[in-house]
């Protein structure tokens, strides 16, 4: 199909320095889980983006020296010359295909603890370190301190040029950058000449950036990643004092990148924050330079893109989670093919990697961190290997994925689906406050899915094990999901509860289902500590209930500090009234009494509560799979090779996991099973 002309302005060339980016489309630097230890995988995933279109992709920050340390966390190195293997991989699977390499040189300083190399944190000032809560304090840095960390970014810059990268940051974002920390007051005690005044604070910044546009002078583009103002507390940058660096700096770097501080404000997730929320920074800025401006607002809609080009707002889209989601979005534009487009849902579980040490993982995009070890490609899937047909028994997260890979592979797929709609719980959970944009994980899939003659969709089919037998394929794939429990077992309880009470005791599903508590105060008992709980919480709230959220943990939605969200999560409850009791575990419910307890003393507490709403565990939907299981001799009688579980009905877990786990076996089946072992791991191979 032909490109939409309103999309053409995307794809002029713009220049930077003294090269020039073949589109307006630049994945900006996002960590991903992998760096020094994946290099492979890395350097894949890095590689697909380019195939996908954009015309420049960067890697995650890079650390330039031990004093640069964030152990555990697990990025980019620089230290010396033997991470140039690693760093050559990316530079060549992102020029295979025509794009520009970016590598963000960065020195962590207050944010390094050095856990690893075990060298003496740095900083403009004598500081906690901001990593954890290590009892560490950092150096406040003396001129020869400061001498040496300009000698540091110069031979990172040389040994980034001699692998042949293309733009070379100079990183000043996030909260995350020495630089940036003796930029902000916040950060920044000193009373020397680099100290005090903004020109003084501002002074490393220029040093750095005019030593850096010496080396690449002509070789490469500098790039100054800048944040538009920080959100980190007192004495933090503010949007004035960001314009006023910029107006001092505006035409030294060939291209500027404009971003948020701290990293969670810079990445909200959807439950907070629209499509295109930080464009009153972005505008303001971008009018103090003629040099180009990339800057970032999870755009997924090609017509957003478009227009803030033509406003005038930034010269280049920059994305992190969108381009995850998926890596062909500016081919997939390019070509006319918008309605493909897997659109990111915000929902942070990219950020889940960086933050638990593991690769990367994407709701949308099942492939991202599979491209270097499992060889999974996006769009290219392998032909089919058999002619079995296969039976898809539930039409959520996993069963779709599965259909559609099956399909895209050449099978002749059925899938049948219980309820009316096609969904499973993405359809129900989008339905709850500030999760729609979730429900493109059903709409894309759905979307595409019409466009495969070899799949065929059943909504309202119940199927029995008598169905199943008598349907007639030889692969069976149950992905019918899983149910909350309403015993109150979860993490803190192994074991049921006591419920001596006529009140009813309902499970997210029930809320789901348009069920709802009794009477007020409806006590919220959350054992899960994900999004559930929360979520819940505030649909309650907005209905004008009276909730009191019983949690064992310390803190509202523990998990959620993965996504970065929790601080945001617990604020939203007080606002809104929710009654936390924290640190308390429900022990037992008597007629219309709470017995519940602190998790460190043990000491007991009665409430009168009129409803009761558990979100605890989960168990999976295994009836049908026990009663096809039941006889073997009849599942051969019917022809049916494999009786397969996947997903939640196998272990309830994320969407995200769901998904994954259609995608594997739609790439699995038929494949061989040496060469699938094989694949689970990849082990680094260092080239000199």
């Amino acid at each position: 199909m032909a490109r939409d002309p309103r999309f053409d302005i995307l794809f002029e060339p713009v220049r930077i320095g003294p090269l020039t980016a073949k589109n307006r489309f630049y994945q900006v630097p996002h960590c991903n889980g992998m760096g020094w230890r994946d290099p492979q995988a890395l350097a894949a995933m890095r590689g697909i983006k380019a195939e996908g279109g954009w015309a420049v992709v960067s890697t995650e920050e890079c650390e330039i020296h031990p004093t640069s340390d964030i152990t555990p966390y697990i990025e980019l190195r620089l230290w010396d010359r033997r991470d140039l293997a690693a760093l050559r991989l990316i530079v060549e699977a992102v020029h295979a295909h025509g794009a520009l390499a970016a590598i963000e040189l960065c020195h962590n300083g207050l944010n390094a603890a050095n856990r690893y190399s075990r060298d003496i944190p740095l900083a403009p000032s004598c500081l906690p370190v901001l990593a954890g809560l290590d009892p560490v304090h950092a150096k406040a840095m003396d001129r020869e301190d400061i001498r040496a960390f300009r000698a540091w970014h110069r031979r990172a810059v040389a040994l980034a040029l001699e692998v042949g990268f293309d733009i070379v940051y100079v990183y000043a974002g996030h909260g995350l950058s020495l630089i940036e920390q003796f930029l902000s007051a916040r950060t920044n005690h000193r009373t020397d000449e680099y100290g005090g005044p903004l020109a003084n604070r501002a002074r490393l910044l220029r040093e750095v950036l005019e030593e850096t546009l010496e080396l690449a002078e002509g070789r490469a583009a500098v790039a100054v990643r800048l944040s538009a103002a920080q959100h980190c507390g007192g004495g933090s940058l503010t949007l004035d004092e960001v314009a006023e660096v910029v107006a001092m700096l505006a035409d030294l770097p060939d291209l500027w990148d404009f971003c948020l501080a701290g990293w969670e404000s810079d990445s909200v997730s959807s439950r907070f924050a629209p499509e295109g929320y930080q464009e009153s920074y972005l505008r303001r800025l971008k009018a103090l330079t003629d040099k180009p401006v990339v800057g970032v607002g999870r755009y997924t809609s090609p017509d957003a893109m478009a227009r803030i080009v033509r406003e005038g707002i930034v010269d280049l889209v920059g994305a992190a989670r969108p381009s995850i989601a998926d890596p062909f979005l500016p081919r997939k534009i390019e070509e006319g093919r918008i309605e493909t487009l897997r659109e990111c849902i915000g929902c942070n579980i990219c950020v889940v990697g960086d933050w638990t040490m593991a690769p990367i993982r994407c709701t949308q995009n099942p492939t991202m961190g599979e491209e270097g070890r499992r060889g999974w490609h996006p769009e290219r899937l392998p032909p089919r290997q058999s002619r079995d047909r296969v039976l898809v028994v539930g039409g959520g997260p996993a069963g779709l994925e599965c259909a559609l890979a099956l399909g895209k592979r050449g099978y002749e797929v059925t899938l049948a689906e219980a309820a009316p709609e096609v969904g499973g719980r993405v359809l129900r959970e989008a339905r709850l406050p500030g999760l729609a944009s979730w429900l493109r994980v059903r709409d894309c899939r759905l979307q595409e899915l019409q466009t495969l003659p070899q799949v065929e969709l059943y909504p309202a089919s119940v199927m029995s094990a008598e169905d199943v037998l008598a349907f007639g394929a030889e692969q069976v794939v149950l992905a019918t999901g899983a149910r909350w429990r309403d015993d109150g077992v979860g993490r803190h309880h192994t074991l049921p509860l006591l419920f001596e009470t006529k009140l009813a005791r309902l499970t997210p599903d029930d809320l789901m289902d348009g069920l709802r508590p009794e009477g007020d105060p409806v006590l919220l008992y959350d054992d899960d500590h994900g999004y559930m709980g929360s979520v819940l919480a505030e649909l309650l709230c907005g209905e004008g209930r009276e909730v009191i959220l019983v949690i064992p943990a310390a803190e509202v939605a523990s998990w959620t500090r993965n996504t970065m969200e929790q601080h945001r999560i617990q604020k939203r409850l007080l606002e809104l009234g929710v009654r936390l009791e924290l640190a308390k575990a429900l022990l037992a419910v008597e007629d219309r009494e709470a017995v519940v307890a602190c998790v460190y003393t043990g000491r007991e507490q009665r409430w009168e509560v009129g409803g009761l709403v558990l979100v605890t565990a989960r168990l999976p939907r295994s009836e049908l799979f026990a009663e096809l299981c039941r006889d073997r001799e009849r599942l051969e009688r019917a022809g049916i090779r494999a009786v397969t579980v996947i997903g939640d009905a196998q272990n309830p877990a994320t969407i995200a996991h769901a998904v994954y786990a259609g995608r594997r076996f739609a790439m699995e089946l038929d494949a061989d099973p040496e060469a699938v072992e094989a694949a689970r791991f990849i082990r680094p191979v260092w080239r000199p």
